[in-house]
């Protein structure tokens, strides 16, 4: 929040970035505009004037200096967000996104896993849009979280890449990286690891072999039958299709045919 000494020193700089792009305004009226600005940061209002100043056109307004704030808080457009929010979808890999990100996934999740990655990318960026713009009207800056995948290795490289692009704090970083290191694997980890992936070379107890077999056998049977649910899905969309397209040529033999009689 500005104090009472920089809000007049930003009215000052609200008269000056007018006058550079031709224009007058009153004194209150840069008040006006400096006292709606501060809850912002000063640099960044700084910034957004000189934003303004650079435009080739355009009438200096609160709008115009709000515009420039926003598209400056760090948040990804709608296509980034959408590369973004397909690489969360992977469980695998770990992912830093925004809060607007997250919500918006619960749009298009359902969508995608039926199989359908244009309806999913139309609803998630619709939802993303709209969140923003909730976001930004209530002056919420962006906020980056971390989405942990299961791969360790894509992990680091994620986080420390966050950290150097600044989405996160140093310290944020160091935590997620610390707790990667608290505990070295087990040898019965490492047997566990082996069994799942086919590659153990260790001693297992039958018991635990049997388990795991089980759990192999689960997750086996869960993955066939959603993927015959979703062959299922694509069979009902080809027909409705058909059955459209069917319907549609039928109306319009009809007109054809009524139109041939009129004719006659």
């Amino acid at each position: 929040m500005l104090s009472f000494d920089e809000i007049a020193e930003l009215s000052g700089a609200v008269c000056a970035t007018a006058e550079a792009m031709g224009q007058t305004i009153s004194a209150a009226g840069a008040q006006l505009i400096a006292e709606d600005l501060a809850g912002y940061e000063g640099a960044v209002i700084i910034a957004a004037l000189r934003a303004c100043r650079r435009e080739p056109n355009g009438k200096l307004c609160l709008g115009m200096v709000l515009k420039n704030i926003h598209a400056a808080d760090g948040r990804p457009g709608k296509d980034e967000a959408w590369s973004i929010a397909l690489s969360a979808s992977d469980e695998y890999e770990t992912v830093v996104l925004t809060a607007e990100i997250r919500q918006a996934m619960s749009a298009s999740t359902p969508i995608l896993e039926a199989g359908d990655k244009v309806g999913a990318r139309m609803a998630f960026m619709s939802a993303y849009e709209r969140l923003v713009s909730f976001a930004r009207a209530e002056d919420r800056p962006a906020k980056w979280e971390v989405s942990l995948g299961y791969d360790s290795a894509r992990r680091v490289v994620a986080i420390e890449s966050a950290v150097r692009s600044q989405l996160i704090t140093q310290d944020t970083g160091a935590k997620y990286l610390a707790d990667l290191r608290i505990a070295p694997i087990t040898e019965e980890g490492q047997a566990i690891a082996g069994l799942l992936t086919g590659t153990q070379r260790t001693h297992v107890s039958p018991h635990i072999r049997a388990k795991l077999n089980e759990v192999r056998q689960m997750l086996s049977e869960s993955k066939r039958l959603k993927e015959r649910e979703r062959f299922k899905q694509g069979q009902r969309r080809r027909v409705d299709s058909y059955l459209r397209k069917r319907r549609a040529r039928t109306v319009l033999a009809q007109l054809q045919n009524a139109a041939g009689q009129e004719a006659r």
